[in-house]
């Protein structure tokens, strides 16, 4: 029988693997970025950044993905987004900004994918980048959430 610290991280391999193999599909020459998200029920939602010709338009590369799990209606479980600067470049682990930091947050405690120094896979939980996050000063009943939102 697999541990819990097994599963999450076949889990994890398992999304590094799908955005990996994504981005590569999706942009087989120069930059490139994908992300994907994991969904209690195990979909993984895949997406890429939508660029315009005014950066200002433009969409982080997670967004598509958390727009499908609001869609859908599933509780997002884990994220990770990656980047590559060119062709010959290697493969790069973003954290989430924070304003995808605020976007995950409707789910709760989502293990999130982060940027070290080192070359092995790390998740952490979302309250982990934000330990004193604004949410706190409210109760869970009075907050925009999955779980109130199922209620």
């Amino acid at each position: 029988m697999l541990m819990d610290s097994e599963i999450e991280n076949r889990i994890e391999k398992q999304m590094y693997d799908e955005a990996r193999s994504f981005l590569v599909r999706r942009y087989p020459r120069g930059w490139g970025g994908a992300a994907v998200l994991r969904t209690e029920t195990g979909r993984m939602l895949l997406s890429v950044a939508v660029e315009t010709a005014n950066a200002g338009a433009s969409l982080c590369i997670e967004t598509g993905a958390i727009c499908e799990a609001h869609k859908i209606q599933e509780r997002v479980t884990h994220s990770l987004c990656l980047v590559r600067e060119n062709s010959d470049a290697e493969l790069k682990i973003l954290t989430p900004c924070g304003i995808c930091q605020e976007r995950l947050m409707y789910w709760g405690n989502v293990r999130v994918a982060v940027t070290h120094n080192g070359d092995t896979l790390r998740f952490v939980p979302l309250a982990e980048l934000q330990p004193y996050h604004w949410s706190g000063a409210y109760r869970a009943d009075e907050l925009e959430s999955f779980e109130n939102e199922q209620a």
